[in-house]
Formats: structure tokens, sequence, C-alpha cells
């Protein structure tokens, strides 16, 4: 099963992700994609432009996408939006959407009273946590099953890549895969720092973006 859904994900870059199965497209904090076919769920963590861009979001959104994301990130897009706040739950074409607290604890980019968002989402029987802009927090020692995590590496205005090999023995999920760098911030030593820490720990995979 798991396996099935990692060759389902493709890294779009920077934070951004697209899930594919047989019936559905989701694609979260799409930032300087060429374009694609449209998205069924789209998810937005949070407002900063390279995670909330419009112009993204509109290459890949038709009349029947529905936009999942928080209040700040609603006021910027338009069509079918939901607003979640961490805690929220919804259903959404079979799909499992948990909206998951994401913050900074010793840095100022993103205040933990912005609630922005990270979000566990399951499909397919997987549950993939993406975890937003966010530092080592307390909270992801209360995420259960996790069976995929999408971390952010690179510091600066997240996690360093040490700070996500302590999320990742915290969340345990069975693969982790690093993001959040090759973009502004960040470097594939990284991403390799990151599994190569992790080994023997759980199964790393360091996707190409494409």
């Amino acid at each position: 099963m798991i396996s099935k859904i990692l060759e389902s994900i493709t890294w779009l870059g920077h934070d951004g992700f697209m899930i594919r199965d047989d019936t559905r497209t989701i694609v979260i904090d799409p930032y300087q994609i060429s374009g694609g076919e449209p998205a069924d769920i789209i998810l937005i963590t949070h407002d900063h432009y390279d995670h909330c861009s419009p112009e993204d979001i509109a290459k890949i959104q038709d009349d029947s996408t529905i936009i999942v994301t928080e209040p700040a990130s609603a006021k910027k897009l338009s069509g079918d939006i939901r607003v979640m706040q961490p805690g929220d739950s919804l259903e959404l074409n079979g799909v499992t959407i948990e909206a998951v607290p994401a913050y900074n604890i010793n840095k100022k980019f993103h205040p933990k009273k912005n609630n922005w968002l990270g979000f566990v989402i399951t499909v397919g029987g997987c549950r993939i946590y993406h975890a937003g802009d966010t530092d080592l927090i307390d909270e992801m020692a209360d995420l259960k099953n996790i069976d995929i995590a999408l971390l952010p590496v690179s510091g600066t205005y997240v996690m360093t890549a040490e700070e996500a090999v302590a999320a990742a023995m915290l969340i345990k999920p069975q693969v982790a895969i690093p993001m959040h760098y090759d973009s502004l911030v960040g470097t594939r030593d990284d991403a390799e720092q990151f599994a190569d820490k992790l080994t023997g720990v759980c199964e790393t995979k360091i996707l190409s973006c494409g």
C-alpha cells in the first residue's frame, strides 16, 4: 500500500507536492510550477507567497477544484474554498484531511498565533503528513500512525536537517521525505544529511523535482 502511494507522490519543488491515484489529484503548496492537469483538491498551508501563489494555483484549478486552506490565504484566492484551523478535519472525495499546527518556536516568520497549517491526509488507506513551514513542535508527538512524513530541512525559516531528524524520530513514520530546500533556501546537502542521520531509524526517500 505505502509503496503504491509513494510512487504516486511527485515533488514539485520547495514545499510543493502532487499526490495522484486512480481517481484523484491532490496538490499541496504549488509554487513556480509549469502547469498540469486540474487538481481535485489543492491544499495551502499559509499565505506566504511561496506557498499561497494565486498564479500557480490558477494553472491547476478548474470549476470543480476544491481549495483547502487557512483564513489569510483564503482571502487571496477564489473558487470553492474550505477554511480550516488546527484541529479541524473534513472529508472530500474520499480523502480525509486533518489540519494540524505549523509554527516557529525560535524564529518570527511563522507565529503560532497565526494558526497556519500542516496537514495529515489519508488517501488510499495511507496517512501522509505534510508539516508545512514549522519548527520541531510539541504537537508532533500527537501525530499517530503516520505512514509518510514530508518534513522541511533547510533551516532559516523552518527546521534544520538535524531538527527534522528529531521530528522524524518523534513522529515515527514508515517513510520520511525531505522538502523545503533547493529553492529559496537550503540545498540537497540538507536533504542528504537528513537521510543519512535516519539510516536504521526509518526509510527515507529524496525525490527528484518533477
